[in-house]
C-alpha cells in the first residue's frame, strides 16, 4: 500500500502537508484527509487558507 497525506494545522495557525502510512493516522487534532496524493493536499490546502481556516506560510 501506499502512503496518504495530511494537513496538519499548527500552533500558528499555518497548515503543512505531511505524509504518513495508510495505516496512521495524525496525532494532531485538527487535520484534514486524508488524500490520495500530494498534488490533492496542495490543493486543499490552498482552499483551507482562502477559506480563512489556515494562515499562508511566508
Amino acid at each position: 500500500m501506499s502512503n496518504i497525506w495530511y494537513i496538519l494545522k499548527t500552533k500558528t495557525e499555518q497548515c503543512e502537508i505531511v505524509e504518513l502510512d495508510y495505516n496512521q493516522v495524525p496525532e494532531n487534532t485538527n487535520y484534514w484527509g486524508p488524500f490520495a496524493s500530494k498534488e490533492e493536499a496542495i490543493a486543499r490546502r490552498v482552499g483551507l487558507i482562502h477559506a480563512g481556516k489556515c494562515k499562508p506560510q511566508l
